[in-house]
């Protein structure tokens, strides 16, 4: 476990050459995105996404993983979330069973035979440390993690290391390609920002929408996806609670196409509205913007 991690090569392609290859992994990316997940591997820094829900940030560190060709290991935070679901923990059963073997045998257990590394359980922060190719570390939802354990994360993404009180400080074999989200539910302190690079991912434009549907529905109607677009942009412009992100538009695209509705008019909103408005109330609000935009059946 012992050693410093492997320095950081940059070996992704020329900027438009990389592109290509996120639109190979079914992902969009324009270039300033492309620009920050180069960086990603070119300097061996963590990359904070910021932005709103369903803007596809998760969606680029599983991209990154394809184009690498590493392994993805993902960390989903959530309100209550401690170092030990993050990072191991004890197989308690099968150390039982080693102590109960050990008695018959009338044999003696020390504590660094009880607590060595067979019975270790590695959840995946030390998952990403312990794998010999770097792999893409994603740390999803940063923000619905408690300050706690953000002050946890600290010593991982700037020395690379964690810390096993059993075991000692355990260095990383490939420094991890890794890459944090946030939907900005709640501020992250000054201390992790500075440890990692910054973008922020707005809702793509219209263009950039229509090529993502085009991308990851390659057999929909042009004129259909047109029209999806055009509807999802019109109904952010509203005053939602939760306003539709890509993931709605491609569900959105993927219902018509599932029912075989080559436009989008009135009854086809009415059977699928629940798979782009996830509350009544905004498809309440949504209804007399949703008349105006269904073509005439």
């Amino acid at each position: 476990m012992d050693g410093t991690p492997a320095g950081i090569p940059a070996t992704l392609p020329p900027l438009g050459d990389l592109q290509a290859a996120f639109r190979g992994q079914g992902y969009v990316t324009g270039e300033a995105l492309g620009t920050a997940l180069r960086l990603v591997v070119a300097l061996g820094r963590p990359l904070l996404l910021e932005g709103p829900a369903g803007v596809g940030k998760t969606e680029a560190a599983k991209a990154l993983a394809g184009v690498l060709g590493a392994r993805l290991i993902r960390l989903q935070c959530y309100e209550g979330l401690d170092a030990s679901a993050a990072l191991y923990e004890w197989n308690y059963a099968r150390q039982l069973l080693h102590l109960r073997a050990a008695e018959v045998r009338g044999e003696r257990v020390s504590d660094e035979d009880l607590y060595a590394e067979r019975f270790l359980l590695p959840r995946p922060l030390l998952q990403a440390i312990r794998e010999d190719a770097a792999p893409v570390l994603l740390i999803d939802e940063v923000d619905r993690a408690d300050e706690a354990f953000e002050a946890f994360l600290l010593e991982l993404l700037s020395e690379w290391q964690v810390t096993v009180p059993e075991l000692g400080t355990l260095t990383a074999r490939s420094r991890p390609h890794v890459l944090l989200t946030s939907n900005r539910s709640r501020e992250l302190s000054d201390a992790l920002r500075r440890r990692c690079l910054y973008h922020w991912v707005d809702y793509p434009t219209r263009a950039q929408e229509l090529e993502i549907v085009r991308t990851r529905l390659p057999g929909i109607d042009g004129a259909l996806a047109q029209q999806v677009t055009d509807a999802v942009h019109t109904l952010r412009a509203l005053p939602l609670g939760k306003p539709p992100g890509v993931a709605e538009t491609l569900d959105w695209a993927a219902a018509l196409v599932a029912l075989h509705r080559g436009a989008l008019d009135a009854a086809a909103v009415a059977d699928t509205l629940g798979a782009v408005l996830k509350l009544r109330e905004d498809q309440l609000l949504a209804a007399p913007t949703l008349k105006g935009l269904a073509t005439p059946g």
